[in-house]
C-alpha cells in the first residue's frame, strides 16, 4: 500500500462523500452556467471571461469534486477514484497519495512561502484600482476593444497623471503600457512577488483561486470553489473601478476619480482583504498538512 500518511485520516462514508460531491457540482454549475451558455453562443464578456482565460482551470475541472488531503473515501464506489492521478489505497479506503503528489507539485514551496509572507503583512489600501487605468495609459490599443472608455483617452490619461500609482502585484504591473511603468512607485518582478504582494491587493486575493487549484486534488474542492467565488466578486469590483464604461453590461462604475468613489473602493477592498485572509489561512493549513503527512 503506497502513499499512507502518518497523520490522522478522516474517513468519509460513501453516502457522505457522494452528497458532498453532488452539492459541489450544483454549486459550480450555478457559478459557471452563464459563462458556458455564452461560450456555446460564441459571446464574449469583458468581466467574467477573465476567470476562464487568465485562470486556466476549465469549468469541468472546477466541477470535479475532491475531498482533499487527510480524507479517506470509504465504500466500494471509492475504488473508482483509483484511476485518477494521485489517488491510492489508504487504510480502509481510497485517498490522496501524498508522496506522489509532493513529488509532482514543486509549486507547493512557492505557494506556501508566498501566502505566508502575505499573511504576515498589514493590508495596504488606497491603490484605487489604477492598474487598469495604467494598462490603457497613452495608447489607442485597449484590452477590451468592445467596451468604451468612460472618460475617453485624454480623460483616462489625466486620471493616471493626477494620482500616485502604487501597484505592488507583478501580474497586474506587467500589463502596464510602457509610458505608465515609470509612473509606478514600485517596479514589481516575479522574483519579488513574495516580498511585495500584500493582503489589500485585489489581484493577490483573486489569485488565491489560482494557488488553491494548483494544489488540487490536495485542496478540498469546497475550498477551491470558495476561492473562485471570492475571485469572481473581486473581478466585478476590479472592472467597475476601471476606466471602462460597463453600464450596458449591467455594472455601475465605481468612480475612483472622485472622493466618493475612492471611499467606496476602499470599503470593498477592506472587505475582500478580510475574507481573503480567512481563505489564505485555509490554503496554508492544507500546505502544513501536506508537510506533516510525510
Amino acid at each position: 500500500m503506497t502513499g499512507t500518511s502518518t497523520g490522522v485520516l478522516t474517513g468519509l462514508a460513501e453516502t457522505e462523500w457522494r452528497e458532498r460531491a453532488e452539492l459541489h457540482e450544483r454549486r459550480v454549475d450555478a457559478l459557471v452556467g452563464d459563462h458556458l451558455r455564452r461560450r456555446s453562443a460564441g459571446e464574449r464578456h469583458p468581466v467574467e471571461d477573465f476567470l476562464f482565460t487568465y485562470y486556466n482551470l476549465k469549468p469541468s475541472q472546477l466541477r470535479r469534486w475532491h475531498p482533499g488531503a487527510g480524507s479517506v473515501l470509504l465504500g466500494e464506489g471509492a475504488r473508482e477514484r483509483l484511476s485518477e492521478r494521485f489517488y491510492t489505497e489508504l487504510p480502509g479506503g481510497v485517498g490522496l497519495d501524498v508522496p506522489a503528489f509532493l513529488a509532482a507539485r514543486p509549486v507547493l514551496d512557492f505557494v506556501e512561502r508566498l501566502l505566508s509572507s502575505v499573511a504576515e503583512r498589514p493590508a495596504h489600501l488606497g491603490c484605487f484600482g489604477l492598474h487598469e487605468w495604467a494598462m490603457v495609459y497613452r495608447t489607442e490599443e485597449v484590452r477590451h476593444g468592445q467596451v468604451p472608455l468612460r472618460l475617453g483617452h485624454e480623460g483616462t490619461d489625466r486620471v493616471v497623471e493626477s494620482h500616485r500609482v502604487q501597484c505592488s502585484h507583478f501580474d497586474a504591473f506587467r500589463f502596464f503600457t510602457a509610458p505608465a511603468r515609470p509612473l509606478n512607485t514600485l517596479q514589481p518582478t516575479r522574483e519579488r512577488q513574495a516580498e511585495l504582494d500584500q493582503p489589500g491587493c485585489l489581484h493577490a486575493n483573486m489569485d488565491l483561486y489560482k494557488w488553491a487549484y494548483k494544489l488540487t486534488p490536495a485542496v478540498p474542492s469546497e475550498l477551491v470553489a470558495d476561492c473562485f467565488e471570492l475571485s469572481k466578486e473581486i473581478r466585478v469590483l476590479d472592472m467597475r473601478a476601471s476606466p471602462y464604461d460597463l453600464r450596458e453590461w449591467g455594472y455601475e462604475p465605481v468612480r475612483i476619480e472622485t472622493a466618493e468613489g475612492k471611499a467606496a473602493y476602499m470599503d470593498h477592498q477592506r472587505d475582500f482583504a478580510e475574507r481573503g485572509a480567512v481563505l489564505r489561512e485555509r490554503v496554508l493549513a492544507v500546505c502544513r498538512e501536506l508537510r506533516a503527512a510525510v
